[in-house]
């Protein structure tokens, strides 16, 4: 199995069965992502307690590599605090946008969103829930890709 089809498995897998996918009720934090242009349409639950992830939740709707992303993002950031969320954050941007640029062994599985960068149209896809996070971590509102 060559590394494409492996990256291919992880956001099957994790479009099929989205980890950490509903309501949160203990949030602390949240905030509205869309993307007009694809439909995507999501919620990003934060629980944060002395600066640290404690949990996160996502809900709605979206494309396989929208969902997949999320869940592959909700589970990344649980017990960070939030400096290494924003660490990760530009990380996993660089992945998406620079196709010079070989993907972070320190990223594991969310490694698998670097094919995403081979389609321009979908990075808006593959990065609304980090903007969607990033947004309920700093105070918190709808985030539009537009």
């Amino acid at each position: 199995m060559d590394l494409s089809e492996l990256y291919r498995d992880v956001i099957v897998d994790h479009n099929r069965r989205p980890r950490n996918f509903g309501r949160l009720e203990s949030a602390t934090q949240l905030a509205d992502g869309n993307n007009p242009l694809c439909g995507d349409k999501l919620r990003v639950y934060v629980d944060v307690e002395h600066d640290v992830i404690r949990d996160v939740r996502f809900d709605g709707s979206g494309c396989a590599i929208s969902t997949a992303s999320a869940s592959l993002m909700s589970e990344a950031v649980k017990g960070r605090s939030r400096a290494e969320v924003a660490e990760l954050f530009a990380q996993v941007h660089r992945m998406l946008t620079r196709h010079d640029e070989a993907p972070d062994p320190g990223l594991g599985k969310l490694a698998a969103l670097a094919g995403v960068r081979e389609f321009p149209a979908r990075v808006k896809c593959a990065s609304l829930c980090w903007h969607t996070l990033n947004a309920a971590l700093t105070g918190g509102h709808e985030v539009s890709t537009e």
